[in-house]
């Protein structure tokens, strides 16, 4: 799945509008304005590849698009006395991006795995707690698994389902 088409859909089932996109991106580190939003979530036409306006959403960009989301719905987490201000957490190298998306989404709308679960049931694909556990682990772990375009797609869908009815 492509970051571009994660992004539309993220923004359909939240129903993000074009300023609060821009608001989002500015939260994660990246300064950008309404008219390079409408450009990034442009769709290219089917006679040609890539439109010269169009604007390519990059893994760095959609990382801190997730970055930003999670400051946008939870607030700027206030360091605790004695401890220096944290910084936004950039992807492990190599953490595959549909995986990145459930746990960054996860955190920013303060999901429980049961309503994970739920998401995924109400999109019509049952996922275990154990399957969903994998999903989230870090990178390296024994049990880690990389998340499909399938669960990333089934994911969105519930979201949208979820929060749009």
């Amino acid at each position: 799945m492509e970051i571009k088409d994660m992004l539309i859909r993220l923004r359909y089932a939240l129903e993000i509008k074009n300023k609060e996109m821009v608001e989002i991106f500015n939260l994660g580190g990246v300064e950008i304005t309404v008219p390079e939003v409408v450009q990034i979530l442009k769709k290219a036409d089917e006679d040609e590849e890539e439109n010269e306006d169009q604007i390519k959403c990059t893994t760095s960009m959609f990382d801190s698009f997730l970055n930003g989301l999670i400051i946008f719905k939870r607030g700027v987490q206030e360091p605790k006395p004695g401890m220096t201000k944290p910084t936004a957490q950039p992807s492990q190298k190599g953490e595959h991006i549909n995986n990145l998306l459930l746990k960054r989404v996860k955190i920013a709308l303060s999901l429980t795995t049961d309503d994970m679960l739920e998401i995924f049931k109400n999109a019509g694909l049952t996922v275990t707690k154990g399957e969903l556990g994998a999903l989230l682990r870090k990178e390296g772990h024994k049990n880690y698994k990389e998340c499909g375009d399938k669960f990333a797609r089934n994911f969105l869908k519930g979201l949208a389902i979820r929060y749009r009815g």
